[in-house]
């Protein structure tokens, strides 16, 4: 996600944008919605479905590929007869359209799901809504953000992955620690964006711990790829024989297709957290409340299970998510980006 922001310099268009827009034009909320995102009810369920069918749809920006999140709009207007609208880009363009339309206060999307640092520049800038669920209670509590105006609805985890022809499962290392040995010079990928992933690990670690692991891994000159999906390619391949920051979500559709690759839940696992909220001035309110109520349910997130996606809900348990894993930091990822980008770079990249 630190790579991401790096099209944002690019994204210094949309910090002008925001500077210009300011919080409290951004931040006006329509009548009644703030009532509407609370409620807490006994008639909540019924009232929102009753009340999200005379709506009739709801809006969903959101940057979830198109295989997974047309099978959950047409589930969620299977069970509930309200239509999703749905618009997908890349996360970055999500915020853009997000900010600009909240700007021209073009009151059109209901709701949001995207990367999480992007959900946190949309909660600064008081465009999402503080809200209730009765799933968040199913949520881990140290992923939840502390205005709660977006949480996380899956995440994605940075895992080992091997090419199963050329690395036995038991070669694998039970922690990161044990890639420094120099039996995996030339043996090993990291992904050129995963600032993020390290500067999670130097937290988890402590400063001087994790400084001094990335600077023996450093020292072994790992291959260097862009691309997640591409990383997991080569792996198949054989070009890579081990990949130490590939997302399992790409793993796991080749591994199901009977490529050569496995992933291991090396520790410690860092997860990338997705969001999802509601703007402040959903014209839908009730539909936006519900989706989230859909997404954020049992039912739900067995749905993202089924596609390969990690559910967020401490209920769901499966392969894909039944091991210890640390949060990323949404709150880092924005504050802290350029500093862990200089160190990653200084490492890696040079």
């Amino acid at each position: 996600m630190f790579g991401q922001f790096k099209r944002f310099k690019g994204f210094s268009g949309l910090a002008g944008l925001l500077a210009l827009a300011g919080a409290a034009t951004l931040g006006a909320q329509a009548p009644g919605n703030d009532a509407i995102f609370r409620y807490r009810g006994a008639d909540r369920d019924a009232r929102l479905v009753e009340r999200a069918k005379r709506e009739g749809s709801v809006a969903l920006y959101t940057s979830l590929a198109p295989t997974e999140s047309q099978p959950l709009a047409a589930a969620f207007e299977k069970k509930y007869g309200v239509k999703v609208v749905l618009w997908r880009a890349l996360s970055d363009q999500v915020v853009q359209r997000t900010v600009a339309e909240a700007r021209a206060r073009r009151h059109v999307v209901d709701v949001v799901e995207t990367n999480g640092p992007e959900m946190e520049m949309l909660a600064r800038e008081k465009i999402l809504g503080e809200m209730y669920s009765p799933y968040l209670a199913d949520l881990p509590p140290k992923s939840i953000p502390a205005h709660r105006t977006w949480f996380p609805d899956r995440f994605n985890f940075y895992v080992v992955a091997y090419n199963t022809k050329q690395v036995q499962r038991s070669q694998i290392p039970a922690t990161y620690d044990g890639f420094t040995d120099p039996k995996w010079k030339g043996r090993i990928s990291v992904e050129a964006t995963d600032a993020e992933w390290m500067a999670t690990i130097v937290k988890t670690w402590g400063t001087a711990k994790g400084m001094d692991y990335f600077r023996r891994l450093a020292a072994l000159k790992p291959d260097v790829r862009k691309g997640h999906i591409l990383l997991a390619n080569l792996i198949v391949a054989g070009e890579v024989p081990v990949g130490l920051t590939t997302y399992h979500s790409n793993v796991l559709p080749l591994k199901r297709k009977g490529a050569p690759i496995d992933f291991v839940p090396v520790q410690p696992v860092v997860a990338r957290p997705q969001g999802i909220g509601v703007a402040r001035n959903a014209p839908h309110p009730h539909a936006a409340i519900l989706f989230v109520d859909y997404v954020l349910s049992p039912e739900g997130q067995k749905l993202f299970e089924s596609m390969g996606r990690v559910p967020a809900s401490t209920k769901i348990k499966s392969e894909l998510n039944n091991f210890p894993f640390t949060v990323i930091d949404p709150v880092t990822a924005l504050d802290e980006k350029d500093k862990w980008e200089k160190v990653w770079t200084d490492l890696f990249l040079r």
